[in-house]
């Protein structure tokens, strides 16, 4: 992990343009290429970034990153005020909670509520990066790649998203597509999960237990 503390400003380019004038910001280079920039605030979002895999390049005075899309984030320094880095070791993962643990079991015996002929390769598929909920395999043949929360929100969407770059860079695997699920999925998850042609999937706990809910009476 790298940490940059400077003033700079930052223009991308890719579907949109946008650009941050002259500041003092954190600039974040994580291990597997991510690139993030951030404000003093907004708690854990970054002004912007680019998600691996990407390419940075350092000038005198600016980095240039860019992704295989044809996305570019331009960082000019103006000034570096501090410049640090530390190697975090390879991290265990998230720990799910016991809902979230259990939804992963379930749907581990029952990988077809995920997809039509959906069958288990294994679960926590191992990676560099943390392990993937469960790896399936569609009725195409194809490696689909699940990520399951109890509730879905953007940032399970961006897990999964690291997740798929990494994986589709394995050619015994590629190409690998996600499936996002959760018992509750947030319409920005849903929005952003649609954007990145990732499919999302609301799942009923209770059903997959086998609990049966009590009938509503009228008297």
């Amino acid at each position: 992990m790298r940490l940059v503390i400077a003033e700079c400003t930052v223009d991308y380019a890719g579907r949109l343009t946008a650009h941050l004038p002259k500041a003092k910001r954190l600039l974040m280079v994580k291990a597997d290429g991510c690139v993030a920039v951030h404000a003093d605030g907004g708690a854990y979002k970054p002004l912007n970034w680019m998600n691996a895999p990407n390419t940075l390049v350092e000038h005198e005075g600016h980095w240039t990153v860019t992704s295989p899309k044809g996305e570019e984030l331009l960082i000019t320094i103006h000034e570096v005020i501090s410049d640090s880095a530390v190697d975090l070791g390879v991290d265990p993962g998230l720990q799910k909670d016991g809902v979230e643990a259990h939804l992963q079991e379930l749907l581990a015996l029952e990988p077809e509520r995920l997809g039509d002929g959906f069958t288990l390769i294994r679960r926590e598929y191992p990676t560099e990066i943390g392990p993937v909920d469960l790896l399936c395999r569609d009725l195409d043949g194809s490696t689909v790649a699940v990520e399951i929360k109890r509730r879905g929100e953007i940032d399970g969407v961006e897990q999964l998203t690291r997740y798929l770059d990494f994986l589709n860079r394995i050619s015994d695997l590629a190409p690998v597509r996600g499936v996002f699920a959760a018992q509750e999925i947030k319409p920005q998850a849903k929005t952003l999960a649609s954007d990145r042609d990732i499919s999302w999937v609301e799942v009923d706990y209770d059903e997959l237990r086998g609990v049966e809910r009590p009938q509503q009476k009228l008297f």
